[in-house]
């Protein structure tokens, strides 16, 4: 099951995911190991680097490019010395793509997605009826 339409989680954010969530992140992929079908990508927040951990079991054979950004879907799991790692469903090679854009879209739609649950919580009010 792929996660809703155009939902993002930030690679800082994957931990907190639970097992076998639905997720769709981006990264740089700085290591791929094909023997174990594992790529590793990477990405900054603040002043520290997150690495996410992809199984490409299911997306391969993929031409991987070190160094290039990635979009990757899929779903959580929790793997033994990896820690939370992505099964992949979906890797696409999206380098040339503004990261600091797409964040600030990514907070944009947040927003907005709360905005609109806000709205549809809240009970329609009656019209005076004078």
């Amino acid at each position: 099951m792929l996660p809703a339409a155009a939902v993002f989680h930030f690679p800082w954010e994957i931990n907190s995911v639970k097992e076998g969530g639905s997720v769709r992140t981006y990264g740089r992929l700085v290591c791929y190991q094909p023997e174990e079908s594992r790529a590793t990508l990477s990405a900054q927040h603040a002043s520290k680097e997150h690495h996410v951990v992809v199984h490409t079991l299911f997306v391969e054979p993929f031409n991987p490019i070190i160094g290039a950004q990635y979009i990757v879907l899929g779903e959580t799991e929790n793997t033994e010395g990896v820690g939370v790692m992505v099964r992949a469903r979906v890797l696409n090679c999206v380098d040339g793509v503004n990261i600091a854009l797409l964040q600030k879209a990514i907070n944009e739609q947040r927003s907005f997605f709360r905005e609109r649950e806000c709205k549809q919580a809240k009970p329609a009010q009656p019209a005076d009826a004078t």
